[in-house]
């Protein structure tokens, strides 16, 4: 097990977001929510404002989301149009599209200030099937090979599928209290026996391949949620169902408090029955909400020093905390898992 630590505290949160969240590949949106130029998602990624912009061409750039002059916001977090240009909301400077500096407003003479020296801190932007990724880590390996095993598995015949829903839940608890409690299944039949309705929950299993952790269970006649249920390392789960899917992102908002936005692609005749589904997911995220924030604060206590890791049903949790010890420089955990 991880060392308790790592779950609480503001040195936690920002060893998490400096060594995890900020080198890694993380899902903004759909291509389709930025679809002209000068059209831009702004997001926080790792704690750090980024923004994704439509540039002239067709393309997407992305920017950290700060002026090179006394580091005001480009644009406000959110959708939105810049026109031809970023215009800092702060003093004024104005930039391409494609990051240079076109003009440092009314700043005056400055011996020896060139502004070519001064254009917008880029970032890594990739798409995947309509999907908009962005990496702070500019010499990070492409995102093709982090998804890869999931293309594998996942035809592309829902590649097309627009954009119905977004729906946002805060969870009073660390993010990677969260990810444990997403990557095993063994809390089902307990926390979320509505699902045994669907599929046979008594057979659900994990397997990891590359950095996704993939869960499967039988489905039962008629199942809806029988498909791929994937998560990407280190904050994405990827649900496929009959008639659409679902990328649901966990933000890490504070030491003890993570963000969880769910982004629904279907088809939208089947509206109706993406009602009735949405009925379902609000009735396990407050299973889980309650859950996890029971655990979080009994982490908080001090009382809890590590516990042991089902080699059954834990696989993935296991995974994950390897991956987390060697993000941070940290020994490889003992999974203590003695027991079957």
């Amino acid at each position: 097990m991880l060392p308790v630590e790592l779950y609480r505290g503001e040195e936690a949160l920002r060893n998490d977001r400096v060594n995890v969240l900020r080198r890694t590949w993380q899902f903004v949106g759909h291509e389709s929510m930025a679809p002209n130029a000068g059209d831009y998602l702004a997001d926080v990624v790792g704690g750090a404002p980024v923004v994704v912009v439509r540039n002239a061409e067709g393309a997407l750039a992305g920017f950290h989301n700060v002026c090179r002059h006394r580091a005001g916001a480009l644009v406000a977090d959110g959708a939105g149009n810049c026109s031809e240009g970023f215009t800092c909301r702060y003093h004024g400077w104005r930039y391409a599209l494609d990051g240079r500096l076109r003009s440092a407003v009314d700043f005056g003479k400055a011996p020896g200030f060139d502004p070519r020296q001064y254009g917008l801190f880029p970032i890594r932007v990739e798409t995947w099937r309509g999907l908009v990724f962005v990496n702070l880590d500019l010499a990070a390996e492409p995102l093709a090979d982090l998804v890869a095993p999931l293309a594998a598995r996942w035809p592309d015949d829902q590649s097309a599928l627009p954009l119905v829903e977004k729906r946002t839940h805060q969870i009073g608890c660390n993010w990677k209290t969260y990810v444990e409690n997403y990557l095993e299944g063994y809390h089902i039949q307990k926390v979320h026996p509505e699902f045994d309705s669907d599929v046979v929950v008594a057979e659900y299993r994990t397997e990891v391949v590359g950095e996704v952790v993939f869960a499967a269970a039988p489905p039962r006649d008629a199942s809806v949620y029988g498909g791929v249920w994937g998560w990407l390392w280190p904050n994405l789960g990827v649900n496929v169902y009959r008639h659409g899917y679902m990328m649901e992102r966990m933000t890490a908002l504070g030491p003890s408090l993570t963000r969880l936005d769910y982004f629904y692609f279907y088809e939208p005749e089947r509206k109706a029955e993406l009602t009735e589904m949405l009925k379902f997911s609000d009735l396990v995220t407050a299973q889980d909400l309650q859950v996890c924030e029971e655990v979080q604060r009994n982490l908080e206590v001090g009382v809890y020093q590590g516990g042991v890791l089902s080699p059954k049903h834990e696989v993935g949790v296991a995974w994950f905390q390897d991956r987390i010890a060697g993000a941070l420089g940290l020994p490889k955990p003992p999974k203590l898992a003695a027991v079957s």
